[in-house]
């Protein structure tokens, strides 16, 4: 690194990013003992996965601190810091790269601005309801960003991010969504033979799945206010957590979208409620099944499912004119295995794609998922609209969609737009009534 560009000159430059002009960054890929040349991190979301995520990006080769934590909850705060403060066995832990003081522990709705102004790289990682807010605040101080998908849970939210990406993308800022099968090397084999060798020749058709038990329940507290009880099981509440169907199965669905070289034009569904019934479980499905269409008429089937006791299948399958491809095998159309990735010395791709982040910031290589995490956020947005609503919904519809799930304010007394009735139960979606876009 050039000697006498000092943290000044960084903050000087980023300043000039907020403005709206494209800077080269003067970062270079080894890591720096000067302390003026720390890459200064800010960690908005600290539940279980905003501590991994900081967790990966303190681990990365270059000269990073952790200098700011904002959250909603302070237990969530103290919780995070406990579990990056704490050294791990083998001197793995991140302990030195934590310099949080209290001042800099932001609680509340509106910490993340503070938060995001004391940082050169912003991690998002609280339930995905706020991501657009969050996304569009750090662009607008000009920071790079590393966030979790989905990035949005209804249509006005993606347009947030598609304006925030467009942005971004203006004023050379780095962006990584948690879509981390595209940093994993069997993924990334497995494109390069199904895609760039053409190894199961033309892709006609699909399928997918995130098949499993379910998650985490938090029970009720008295005193609780709604919008602190719905916070507390934000997975729960669509305006939060955009229901399974964004919240885990995007993983899958992005997969396809990856490989297919684009998004579907519509899609028609079916799911409900049919196990995970108590009303501690809010307002989601337990099950959905979507049928999706591309613009070639190729179809993608879709499916995922909370139920315990079922069988569990988190996957994705391509079928083409010569063959077909999962992650890491392919094979012929009589079913002979004619490739396997041989997984040696693979890498976390969770950390892999901190390690692309902070190398692209740092050599200002161009790097911004923010565009395919929106639109592959709407692919699964559209098959909820068209699970919850039983209609055919078109992908311009969806995307045009005027429903806007999130409240008008944040307060701990805002009452969300989704209450319970007198016996506690949330209305659930009802195909056939539900209004789908």
């Amino acid at each position: 690194m050039n000697s006498n560009f000092s943290r000044r000159d960084f903050v000087k430059a980023s300043a000039v990013v907020a403005g709206g002009l494209s800077v080269t960054l003067p970062f270079e890929s080894a890591a720096t003992s000067s302390v003026d040349d720390t890459i200064k991190v800010a960690l908005i979301g600290c539940g279980g996965r905003g501590t991994g995520a900081a967790m990966q990006a303190l681990s990365v080769k270059h000269n990073v601190k952790l200098v700011a934590m904002a959250d909603a909850f302070r237990d969530r705060i103290d919780s995070c810091y406990k579990n990056l403060t704490t050294e791990k066995e083998q001197g793995k832990g991140v302990k030195s790269r934590v310099d949080v003081t209290e001042e800099r522990k932001f609680v509340g709705f509106d910490g993340y601005k503070q938060a995001i102004a004391l940082a050169d790289v912003v991690i998002l990682t609280t339930p995905p309801g706020f991501r657009p807010i969050h996304f569009e605040e750090a662009v607008r101080q000009g920071k790079h960003v590393f966030m979790e998908k989905p990035v949005a849970t209804d249509a006005p939210g993606i347009r947030r991010v598609l304006a925030a990406a467009e942005e971004s993308k203006k004023k050379n800022l780095k962006v990584v969504v948690g879509l981390q099968r595209h940093y994993q090397k069997s993924y990334l084999e497995t494109y390069n033979k199904v895609i760039n060798e053409g190894a199961i020749g033309d892709i006609i058709s699909a399928r997918c799945y995130w098949n499993n038990d379910g998650v985490w329940v938090n029970e009720r507290k008295p005193g609780q206010t709604e919008m602190e009880y719905q916070m507390r099981n934000w997975y729960y509440f669509v305006w939060l957590c955009g229901d399974h169907i964004s919240e885990q199965h995007i993983h899958n669905i992005d997969v396809i979208n990856w490989f297919k070289g684009g998004y579907p034009v519509e899609a028609v569904a079916m799911g409900g409620r049919q196990v995970r019934t108590d009303k501690k479980f809010g307002e989601i499905y337990d099950h959905h099944c979507v049928e999706y269409k591309y613009a070639d008429g190729m179809i993608l089937n879709s499916y995922c499912r909370h139920q315990p006791g079922t069988v569990s299948d988190v996957s994705e399958h391509l079928v083409g004119t010569k063959g077909r491809a999962t992650e890491g095998k392919i094979f012929d159309l009589k079913g002979n295995s004619i490739w396997r990735h041989k997984g040696e010395g693979d890498k976390n791709p969770y950390q892999v794609e901190h390690d692309v982040l902070f190398d692209c910031i740092v050599n200002n290589k161009p790097i911004n998922d923010a565009e395919n995490g929106a639109k592959s956020t709407l692919t699964a947005i559209l098959g909820r609209m068209a699970s919850y609503s039983g209609k055919r919904v078109k992908w311009e519809d969806a995307l045009n969609s005027e429903i806007n799930l999130m409240p008008d304010t944040y307060t701990w007394e805002t009452l969300p737009k989704t209450l319970p009735d007198k016996d506690g139960f949330y209305q659930i979606p009802m195909p056939g009534k539900t209004k789908a876009v």
